[in-house]
């Protein structure tokens, strides 16, 4: 048995992006994204800012043209997406 997945979770926002996504491609695309981000929550950059709340990280996959920023709870079990672009 492999390392534990963290749990993939939504912002309100990045629901309502998830749910103007139609195309199979994207759909696959932004999956392919959700796996690497759960297997790996350090995977993303680090965006500068705030440091007082969560860091917020951003993970490019430049084959699959996929966007998404996140953060990762205190426990390390969630991820949670903030923002999608595909």
């Amino acid at each position: 048995m492999g390392p534990r997945r963290a749990r993939i979770a939504f912002s309100d926002s990045a629901a309502k992006q998830l749910e103007n996504i139609t195309s199979e491609a994207e759909i696959h695309a932004l999956d392919r994204a959700l796996v690497v981000i759960s297997v790996a929550p350090d995977v993303g950059e680090p965006i500068p800012g705030d440091t007082t709340g969560p860091q917020l990280r951003q993970y490019t996959d430049e084959v699959e043209t996929v966007r998404v920023l996140y953060f990762v709870t205190a426990l390390r079990t969630v991820v949670v997406v903030a923002y999608i672009e595909v």
